[in-house]
């Protein structure tokens, strides 16, 4: 006897949708030792891509009159240098992060863009590849936006926080370094109070190393997985319009879904440049002497 398919709940149409193609079941909960392939596919692809074009546009760079790309990549790069010079004043350190915030900016620019895609568009293809049900609750599983999943941003923070570490060490020095873990911000001034303070300014820099990554990460997660769904709950919308000749709900939803594109493409373009600008600010941060 043959089972008839149903159309999902709402309820369902977000669960789905908010689940990784992962190694094994998702939980619903933070757990960072399941691999989201999804996540780990289009950040790699979408990674190539970025520097695949950057790397078109520096070998046809012309000094005549620039095409429309290569003005584009010209304005980016000036724009990236001024705002690392303005932050970071050792010109030798310049050489790298300012190559290195170009790439975090581009990267994560691509990331979040790919929150502009129709929600099934990519689902549904990957299902007709595989010969898989669009709404399969047990195999159709795929979520495009990188940025929307807490281990790829963090995974970006934690890189930013390693190379923080590499520059305070390279700057002050591994003795300078860890004389700052345990003399900063209460000082070590000789007297027997001196011992007492120790403990403190481990824990005060403790913490300021712990928050940074997490400021870092969870603030672009947030802005991208509150995007994500937006736009699942915009496509909802139309959807009830159509299944019940509501044509008053599919025209608000195609409203609201061109006036939310256009707003999201915002939010990716803004949460990319401060996701930059933290990334240099860190790093400016570990070449200041206390």
């Amino acid at each position: 006897m043959a089972v008839e398919a149903h159309a999902p709940s709402a309820g369902e149409y977000i669960v789905h949708h908010l689940t990784h193609l992962g190694n094994r079941e998702a939980t619903g909960l933070i757990d960072f030792s399941v691999i989201h392939w999804d996540s780990v596919f289009f950040s790699v692809v979408l990674g190539a891509l970025g520097c695949w074009v950057m790397w078109l546009v520096a070998r046809s760079m012309s000094a005549g009159v620039p095409g429309r790309l290569q003005a584009a990549v010209e304005l980016l790069v000036e724009m990236v240098d001024r705002e690392a010079k303005g932050i970071v004043h050792n010109e030798k350190s310049r050489r790298l992060v300012a190559p290195m915030a170009l790439s975090v900016f581009v990267w994560v620019v691509l990331l979040n863009t790919m929150d502009l895609l129709p929600v099934d568009l990519l689902p549904r293809i990957w299902a007709w590849m595989f010969g898989v049900a669009g709404h399969d609750p047990e195999h159709a599983y795929l979520r495009v936006v990188p940025t929307a999943d807490i281990s790829v941003t963090m995974g970006l923070s934690i890189s930013v926080l390693l190379a923080v570490l590499i520059y305070s060490i390279k700057i002050k020095g591994l003795g300078g370094w860890l004389h700052e873990l345990y003399g900063v911000p209460f000082g070590t001034k000789p007297g027997w109070a001196a011992p007492l303070l120790v403990p403190f300014n481990l824990l005060f820099n403790a913490i300021e190393y712990i928050s940074k990554p997490l400021s870092h990460s969870l603030r672009l997660f947030g802005n991208m997985y509150a995007g994500e769904i937006m736009f699942l709950l915009i496509a909802m919308l139309a959807a009830a319009g159509v299944a019940s000749s509501g044509y008053w709900s599919t025209i608000l939803g195609g409203v609201f879904q061109i006036v939310w594109i256009f707003f999201d493409g915002f939010i990716a373009l803004l949460q990319a440049y401060i996701f930059m600008m933290l990334t240099i600010a860190y790093i400016a941060m570990a070449h200041e002497q206390h």
